[in-house]
């Protein structure tokens, strides 16, 4: 079993010639979670997209690491981590053409997943009955729902979960909880940010707002 790690070390982060945050340094490893928490505008999906490669951090460092290699220099390594990552942002990426089984099917083709049974995951995320609706007629927690199981067609150690838990019900939350607590138990790492109460276990809080620059704007005083 390979073991992963996740390295943060005195990053910044910008929007536009603002600072939004700097100096923070955090450690996940193999089983862990890092939860970020803040009010709006304060910088946690700008970091989530840093820590899933998808964006660069204005300073500092972010690496994943595998069996004690990190990825590429722990610096350029952006790539070689989203084949590490699955990522969902705010936006669910559902077509509004496609039915909850062909949304499953695409994404399992699109990872090279050769085989998914798509009934069943679609049976544990609460789906059945909207199994064969096109998205356009999906609920907004029907969609979230169908997002998040795109987590259960394509395994991957890194997950970057940027308010998973926005839109779901109860019942919702707690199929959520059980998913993190099942990708832990085997060794993988979640990073994810929430307003909402959810029990993800022993888990690292961040609270952003406490790395926020005295100066928010980049190279005043300079």
């Amino acid at each position: 079993m390979h073991r992963y790690r996740l390295e943060m070390d005195e990053l910044a982060c910008m929007r536009g010639d603002r600072l939004l945050f700097a100096g923070l340094s955090a450690r996940v490893v193999a089983g862990g979670c890092l939860r970020l928490t803040g009010p709006n505008g304060c910088g946690k999906s700008t970091l989530m997209r840093v820590v899933a490669g998808l964006a660069r951090p204005f300073m500092g460092r972010v690496a994943f690491c595998h069996d004690g290699q990190p990825d590429n220099d722990g610096h350029n390594g952006d790539e070689d981590r989203r084949d590490h990552v699955a990522y969902l942002g705010h936006r669910d990426g559902v077509k509004a053409a496609l039915t909850a089984h062909e949304h499953l099917r695409l994404h399992a083709a699109l990872h090279g997943v050769r085989w998914i049974d798509s009934a069943s995951i679609i049976d544990r995320m609460g789906l059945t009955p909207a199994a064969d609706l096109p998205g356009r007629l999906l609920s907004s927690g029907q969609r979230r729902r169908l997002a998040l199981a795109r987590l259960l067609v394509a395994p991957a150690p890194l997950w970057v979960l940027d308010e998973p838990v926005v839109g779901l019900d109860q019942d919702g939350t707690v199929v959520l909880e059980a998913m993190l607590a099942e990708h832990r138990a085997r060794g993988g790492l979640a990073v994810l940010s929430t307003h909402t109460p959810i029990d993800t276990g022993e888990t690292l809080d961040v609270a952003l707002a406490d790395y926020a620059p005295e100066n928010p704007i980049a190279g005043a005083g300079a």
